[in-house]
This record gives C-alpha cells, structure tokens and sequence, in this order.
C-alpha cells in the first residue's frame, strides 16, 4: 500500500494573497484603520465578504495580536506609518492573548488529567487481572 503525502491547503486563500502581495500582511504588522478600502481599489475583484474573512482570519492571530500590543503605529500597505495603536487597542489585545492562553493551558491541564486517569484505571485493570489469574493458578493447582 502506497501512502500520497498530505497535501496542505491554505486556511484563507485571500489571505495568503495578501501576504504574497503585501509586505504589512506577511510581516504581521499592525494594520491601518480602513485598510480594506485599500484593499479593495488595489485589487477590485476581490469580493467583500471573503476579505472580510481574510481580515478577521488575520487580525485574530495570536501574531498579530501580538504585534498590536507591542506596535506603536499602524501601517498602510505600502508600509508607511498610518496611524498609531491606542493604549484602548492595546489592552483588548492583552485580553484577547490572556484569555487565550489560559484556555490552551486550561485544555492541556484537563487533557494531563484525562491520560493520568486513563493510566490509573489500565494499572487498576491490570492488577485486577493479575490477581484474578494468581487465584485461577491457586484453585487450578489443587
């Protein structure tokens, strides 16, 4: 039996466009107010909908939101200063990042805890066996 390798297919199309075409998207910077118009008169067959999906894909990144709270200033898509990030901006991503990781914590944690369980009852189970077969050998004996 032949295995085919996986073939890995982008999350968001649209979004890897971007990040072949615009330096700010591939760098993960944080992005001006209203880029999306930007967008659009650069590249007008794009439809609305799928850069809104682009767009919410890529500013909910853990990268990206870490570039917020560490940037200053925004940029437009040529890379140039537009704007700056506000101390408001900032602590919503600070949130949004905690909250985050608290939950993958918090999932790893209950998943250590489900295989430690698992462990135990297969040691459990496997004393029980053990136990049973030394009685099945004492009455057998006999």
């Amino acid at each position: 039996m032949t295995s085919t390798p996986a073939k890995s297919s982008p999350r968001n199309a649209l979004l890897e466009t971007l990040c072949a075409n615009f330096a700010v998207f591939r760098e993960g910077k944080p992005l001006a107010l209203g880029i999306h118009k930007a967008v659009i008169e650069r590249m007008p067959e794009v439809e609305t909908a799928q850069l809104r999906l682009a767009m919410r894909s890529h500013t909910a990144s853990t990268r990206y939101l870490k570039a917020l709270l560490a940037g200053k200033e925004r940029f437009d898509l040529d890379g140039k200063p537009a704007g700056e990030v506000t101390e408001e901006q900032r602590e919503v991503a600070n949130t949004t990042l905690r909250e985050r990781f608290k939950k993958a914590a918090d999932r790893r944690k209950a998943e250590e805890q489900a295989q430690k369980e698992a462990q135990r009852q297969k040691e459990a189970e496997q004393k029980r066996q053990e136990k049973l077969a030394q009685l099945a050998a004492r009455f057998n004996s006999r």
